[in-house]
């Protein structure tokens, strides 16, 4: 009975008010307050300036309130978990390619596509290739923020102590252990982070040997041959006995980049996205180098990857007011003059271009290293499929094991593909 009152009621005030509060909105130009919630992970460099980002688009829209939810990594994805289980996502949250698959096909998030086609998000200036990581059966779940490359980032005056120049376009796997082992013998640092964590570098060390690490389907473990997985454990049980490369327990204590070794001066390298240099750059007073990854040019083994996406849950009340948001972001060249490339080069040429001029040093060879590897890059893999993120804490939970040395390579290589592949074969 109330359900069928309401109803009268909204038809009643539809037709003898011309729309009751929404027409008086209407004749006083004043727009409805709404309130978003948008999530990310990252360090304080990111939080600091997303911070302004959203302090830029209230004032440019007074009516619009955001609440921004922030966290590292391993807490973000602890809190989404349970917030998607009750329905409660934020109304634009940040998305990894890892996670995409299992939000996406399970119904969870909205497709962005309308909001292209109707100029929502202006795409005017955006190469289709940069935005087809966030693309899932012919539907846009998650927007690229920007795009970047794995990389080494190195410090140069612990190189120059080594006595080693790093040839960023040939030098080889036998070349990256050997220079770890320089750096430790000269300078008692370790030589890299230990290509943590190995879910990133694993595959990427399986495309510099023409292999791939998921199937294209989804349903199973790309590579065949167990040795290369064989291999590349062995080196990095190597690395970590040679104290090149810190332990286990010593990478678990690393929860955001203000950890990380190269900013306490414990590592001469670390392994990581290229977008992530400039806020290495800010963290330490030590000169930093970009330099292309081992083995990266036979076999075209890098690609370019997003950085991180926007999604916008179904949940959300207010998917067009988020999907303006993301517009916003990635399409305002103020709003970039803020966030610098830090989640990757902008995905907007036009913004790429305008910003280019106004960047520091640090920011600017961010852009030329992407620019540069692109010109030897490959298809990039597609998002990750269902049943990714049981995959990835497996390869982590072996790696654990391996540099622990409770399992042998050998051993842990047939264990795991097994394992992975019982994961995976449900999605045939």
């Amino acid at each position: 009975m109330k359900k069928v009152a309401i109803v009268f009621l909204t038809v009643v005030c539809a037709f003898v008010f011309s729309g009751c509060s929404s027409a008086g909105e209407e004749a006083s130009g004043k727009k409805e307050d709404i309130t978003l919630r948008i999530a990310w992970w990252g360090g304080q460099p990111r939080h600091d300036y997303t911070t302004k980002v959203i302090e830029l688009y209230e004032k440019k829209n007074p009516h619009i309130h955001i609440e921004a939810e922030f966290a590292n990594w391993d807490d973000y994805w602890k809190k989404l978990a349970p917030m998607s289980a009750a329905g409660q996502l934020p109304d634009v949250i940040q998305m990894d390619t890892a996670y995409l698959s299992q939000y996406g096909k399970k119904g969870q998030l909205e497709d962005l596509t309308p909001y292209t086609k109707d100029g929502t998000i202006d795409v005017s200036s955006i190469k289709q290739n940069k935005m087809s990581g966030g693309m899932l059966d012919g539907k846009l779940y998650g927007f690229t923020l920007g795009v970047n490359v794995l990389s080494v980032i190195a410090n140069d005056e612990l190189l120059k102590k080594t006595g080693v120049e790093i040839d960023s376009e040939n030098w080889t796997w036998s070349d990256y252990e050997k220079l770890a082992y320089q750096v430790q013998e000269k300078t008692g640092v370790y030589g890299s982070n230990g290509m943590h964590p190995p879910d990133i570098f694993f595959p990427y060390y399986l495309r510099t040997k023409g292999e791939r690490f998921y199937k294209e389907d989804g349903t199973g473990l790309a590579y065949q041959d167990d040795q290369l997985f064989v291999d590349y454990f062995e080196r990095q049980v190597r690395l970590v006995n040679q104290k090149t490369s810190p332990t286990p327990d010593e990478s678990a204590q690393i929860k955001g980049m203000e950890d990380d070794f190269i900013v306490k001066n414990k590592s001469a390298a670390t392994w990581n996205y290229s977008n992530q240099y400039a806020a290495f750059a800010q963290l330490t007073d030590a000169p930093l180098s970009l330099y292309l990854p081992p083995e990266q040019m036979k076999e075209k083994a890098l690609t370019l990857k997003p950085s991180m996406l926007f999604s916008v849950p179904k949940s959300s009340e207010h998917k067009k007011e988020a999907a303006k948001f993301i517009d916003f972001f990635i399409n305002s060249e103020e709003a970039n003059l803020l966030i610098k490339g830090e989640r990757g080069v902008p995905v907007s040429d036009k913004v790429a271009e305008a910003i280019k001029p106004k960047l520091n040093e640090e920011e600017t060879k961010i852009v030329e290293y992407v620019e540069a590897a692109s010109k030897n890059i490959s298809k990039a893999d597609p998002p990750e499929p269902v049943g990714s993120a049981e995959v990835i804490k497996l390869l982590k939970d072996t790696s654990d094991q391996i540099l622990y040395q409770k399992v042998t390579p050998e051993k842990a290589a047939k264990t795991f593909r097994k394992q992975a592949n019982d994961i995976l074969k449900r999605n045939n």
